[in-house]
C-alpha cells in the first residue's frame, strides 16, 4: 500500500470547510468532467443510498477511460461531522491503475476562520502486468492531480 497526502488551509470555518469538501458535487467534478487528466472522459456518479453523507452511505462511479470500462463503489466507513470522513471502495472494483484505494479527511482549526484540511489517498497496486506498470508510471502522479483538484475544487467554492 501507498498513501499521498496533501494540506490546504481555507479562509473560512471547520464546519463549513468539512461540508464543503464532503460534497461529491464539489470534490467529484474532477472525475466527472472531461480532461486531459481523465484522457478525455469523464465518470457518472450514482448514489446507492438515500443518504448523501454519515457512515454507510454508499456511491458508485462507472464511464470508461480509453476505451476500458471503470465501475467501482464507494462506502464512507467513518464520519464524524466537522472533523474526520474516511471512504473507501469495497467489493470488485474495476479500475485500472489501483485495484483498491481509501481517502482519509481530516478537519482541524488552526483559529475561529481558519482551517487546515488534510486530504490523503491510499491505494494498493493492481493485478496483471499492465495495469502494474501503468500503476508505476501513473498513480503517483494521478493521486497528486486528484488532491490538488479536490482541495482546490472546494478552495473555489468556499472563495466564490
Amino acid at each position: 500500500m501507498k498513501s499521498i497526502e496533501r494540506t490546504e488551509t481555507f479562509d473560512a470555518p471547520t464546519g463549513k470547510v468539512f461540508r464543503c469538501i464532503d460534497d461529491l458535487a464539489v470534490t467529484g467534478m474532477h472525475m466527472n468532467r472531461s480532461s486531459v487528466m481523465m484522457m478525455g472522459s469523464k465518470l457518472h456518479l450514482q448514489y446507492l443510498t438515500e443518504k448523501k453523507e454519515g457512515t454507510g452511505t454508499k456511491y458508485r462511479w462507472t464511464g470508461k477511460i480509453m476505451g476500458i470500462p471503470l465501475d467501482f463503489t464507494v462506502e464512507v466507513t467513518k464520519w464524524i461531522d466537522g472533523k474526520e470522513k474516511v471512504w473507501e471502495t469495497i467489493g470488485q472494483p474495476k479500475m485500472i491503475i489501483f485495484s483498491w484505494y481509501r481517502m482519509d479527511l481530516t478537519i482541524s482549526p488552526v483559529d475561529d476562520y481558519c482551517t487546515k484540511a488534510a486530504l490523503s489517498v491510499t491505494y494498493e497496486k493492481p493485478k496483471g502486468f499492465i495495469n502494474k506498470i501503468l500503476c508505476i508510471l501513473l498513480a503517483d502522479w494521478y493521486c497528486r492531480w486528484c488532491l490538488k483538484k479536490m482541495l482546490g475544487d472546494a478552495k473555489k467554492m468556499l472563495s466564490g
